[in-house]
């Protein structure tokens, strides 16, 4: 048998491994994502209370701004304006309208099971969040004039965690329901591409430094693998419906 041939029945075997044990190959992705945004956000909050990260983000801050004018972020006109309705997609109002939608969804499609757990983790990841923000008290970046109103303090960034508890969740917990995988991937791949605009939008406005968002990101996805993961297990013993309902 040719190299090539020896190559291809390999990866062919690898493929129906992964196959076989795509449950578990999942369960095991989730709980990395658990680990390592705990992981990162430890790490984070310790060096952000040490003062280690203030000259990259500063740094990071003044080169999204013109340094004649500190008031104006870099690029065209409508680059801040896309970077405003970024943002807009992490705020309050909108996060809560798709939460409601998607509970709506879930119990128009009778999975209301699903519903109440859906609603337990938001929930959750809200009060996770204001429980850190108060916790760590860090106050607004004030080197750039802020191009948003802002009303609470600055870490974990609440946009950047709320995007990543909402959008994460949502997908993650709506991808269980679905058997198509190509859905699945999709459905992840949406919120894992929204919940990244609205963080790098959190900076570009000036409203956060640097720090605050990726400590958001890390806290966030890992609440979102957790959720994935007890959803799991609820599933297994007939707690949460499964594809099928």
């Amino acid at each position: 048998m040719s190299l090539w041939n020896k190559a291809l029945a390999g990866g062919r075997m690898i493929i129906g491994i992964l196959r076989r044990n795509r449950n578990q190959l999942h369960t095991l992705l989730w709980l990395a994502l658990l680990l390592v945004g705990a992981g990162v956000f430890i790490e984070l909050a310790d060096e952000v209370m040490a003062g280690e990260t203030s000259r990259i983000d500063e740094y990071i801050l003044l080169s999204l701004r013109n340094p004649a004018d500190l008031s104006d972020p870099v690029g065209p006109g409508w680059v801040e304006e896309m970077g405003r309705d970024f943002s807009a997609l992490g705020s309050a109002g909108v996060l809560a309208f798709i939460t409601f939608a998607t509970l709506g969804y879930l119990l128009l499609s009778r999975h209301y099971r699903s519903a109440v757990f859906t609603a337990i983790a938001i929930s959750g990841g809200v009060l996770v969040k204001i429980l850190l923000k108060t916790g760590f008290d860090r106050p607004r970046p004030e080197l750039v004039p802020h191009e948003t109103i802002v009303y609470s303090t600055s870490f974990p960034s609440g946009h950047s965690m709320m995007a990543a508890i909402v959008y994460l969740t949502l997908a993650a917990l709506l991808a269980r329901i679905h058997p198509q995988h190509a859905l699945k991937a999709y459905l992840l791949s949406i919120a894992a591409l929204i919940t990244l605009l609205i963080g790098i939008s959190r900076v570009y406005l000036g409203v956060h430094w640097p720090s605050d968002v990726l400590a958001g990101w890390a806290i966030g996805a890992a609440w979102a693998a957790l959720c994935w993961l007890i959803a799991g297990w609820l599933q297994r013993r007939g707690m949460v419906e499964s594809e099928n309902g």
